[in-house]
């Protein structure tokens, strides 16, 4: 049975910055290359339990021992870990954190449907390593949460204790809107710009960007420009998603744009330095001083990771 004890094990071990939020000034010299979402996990095992029918993006786990190598040949400096829908136990990313302090911190999972969760957000920054909370809206059991109150107790808590929220809402992201404009503290950070591979295939990826363009207005939403390659209908590098790239980052500019690549999405589609190059090569439209920030130095700032 999944204890209270239990759950407390697993997850637990005033201003929010906003974009003008406080971090570390940028080092001269190399940019720093931070990746604003990668999967990390380990196989089932009793200190690691799946969820039954729980499936990863790859058919063997991408361990800490995997991603550093690869890491390190693509050249990015720092990792955001984002811990997969396998179950709600961070305590994977957070070794990763512990292990290597200078290269990973966390976006933690919380048990959203579970009103006494609340319980543990006043504290959920002490976990060493631990950055602030990721919540998926995926599923039609999940998006229904946005509706019928399941998650309402989330935003006022989160927002008090001053924890940043990624959030992944594919053809949902206008939902946010009105938590955003009633939480002006919380530190909301749209996924992959509301878009996937299905809304992608359907033809609605323009309208997708307008919702997420939207949520601009709102000083206290940034986006992340990331998992591209499961969103392009196109091989690298990606040239149909220019414009709406475009479109976002003149709506958000560079201090709320953040790249990441949801890296086992699509795994085999590009590398990690295709994936940087992307950026850093082809988006003409942002300048050297742009890419600093959104290669790296807007997801610190934001999630203040100095």
């Amino acid at each position: 049975m999944f204890t209270r004890r239990k759950f407390i094990g697993t997850t637990i071990g005033a201003g929010v910055a906003l974009a003008t939020g406080g971090c570390a000034t940028q080092p001269t010299g190399k940019r720093m290359i931070v990746d604003a979402q990668v999967h990390l996990w380990k196989a089932s095992g009793p200190d690691y339990t799946w969820n039954p029918g729980a499936k990863p993006q790859l058919p063997e786990p991408f361990t800490i021992e995997r991603a550093l190598p690869l890491m390190d040949e693509a050249g990015v400096d720092r990792v955001v870990v984002v811990p997969p829908a396998l179950n709600d136990n961070n305590s994977y990313g957070l070794e990763a954190a512990r292990r290597y302090p200078d290269r990973f911190r966390v976006m933690g999972r919380i048990p959203l449907q579970d009103p006494k969760s609340a319980a543990l957000l006043p504290r959920w920054k002490e976990q060493p390593g631990m950055l602030g909370v990721r919540v998926t809206f995926n599923t039609p059991e999940t998006i229904a949460w946005l509706s019928n109150g399941t998650a309402d107790w989330f935003w006022p808590a989160a927002e008090k204790a001053g924890v940043p929220v990624m959030f992944l809402a594919f053809g949902n992201v206008s939902k946010f809107g009105p938590i955003a404009e009633r939480h002006p503290g919380l530190v909301l950070i749209i996924d992959h710009m509301g878009v996937n591979n299905v809304i992608a295939k359907e033809g609605r990826t323009a309208a997708a960007i307008g919702d997420a363009v939207a949520l601009a207005r709102y000083p206290n939403v940034s986006i992340k420009m990331s998992n591209l390659v499961s969103s392009s209908l196109e091989p690298y590098p990606f040239r149909d998603l220019n414009e709406h790239l475009k479109r976002v980052f003149d709506a958000y500019g560079p201090r709320r744009c953040h790249w990441g690549t949801d890296m086992t999405a699509n795994f085999a589609r590009a590398t990690w330095s295709q994936r940087i190059a992307h950026f850093t090569q082809e988006l003409t439209f942002m300048s050297e001083s742009d890419k600093d920030w959104v290669m790296g130095r807007s997801i610190r700032e934001r999630i203040k990771w100095a």
